[in-house]
């Protein structure tokens, strides 16, 4: 029995490839990842000219491992990126609560609804710990605009029917809600 060396070597070479690719993928999503989360920190301590920084920065790696891993998609379904993406999309969805806007659409990156929806379900555990800063500072106006905004998020996740991952986060969402309620509850007692 003799072997197809040649193609033996093209095989070997292509998951080779791979392998060197997604290295590459998992340090750069972890940096992407990275800024995110400091982004949300920054938010949360009203660093807002340094959330903007870092989520631009975060932004412009996952976009160039769009452009870079174009011809190779299995790159986009390493646990890695869509970890990245996710935390992201929740620095970005409450960087537009903080900033008044609408939260919705991602104005530069496209992402698959199941990725939205994950990064989408952490917004209210970030609105809870924005709420409990807002109400140390007596701050109960935004307190309340926190509640009203998980609210409307459960309201609209609720009807999706999510399933497993997503329904986990969903779950968790509910009782960021919970706790926000609970919140102002206790604020309204003390105003």
């Amino acid at each position: 029995m003799t072997l197809d060396k040649k193609y033996f070597n093209e095989v070997r070479e292509e998951l080779l490839g791979y392998a060197a690719k997604r290295r590459g993928v998992i340090k750069e999503t972890g940096d992407a990842q990275h800024m995110a989360k400091k982004a949300i920190f920054a938010m949360q301590r009203d660093g807002t000219k340094e959330a903007g920084d870092l989520l631009l920065q975060a932004e412009k790696i996952l976009l160039d491992l769009n452009v870079k891993n174009k011809k190779d998609p299995g790159i986009f379904e390493e646990g890695s990126y869509k970890a990245a993406l996710e935390e992201y999309i929740e620095a970005y969805l409450f960087n537009q609560y903080l900033q008044k806007k609408t939260i919705g659409k991602l104005s530069k990156i496209k992402v698959d609804p199941d990725i939205f929806i994950s990064g989408l379900c952490d917004v209210p555990g970030e609105l809870l710990r924005y709420a409990i800063k807002s109400a140390t500072e007596k701050k109960y106006e935004e307190v309340k605009r926190c509640r009203v905004a998980a609210d409307e998020i459960i309201g609209e996740l609720v009807d999706m029917n999510l399933t497993g991952y997503n329904r986990q986060k969903f779950d968790q969402a509910k009782q960021a809600l919970n706790k926000l309620e609970q919140v102002l509850y206790e604020v309204s007692l003390r105003s």
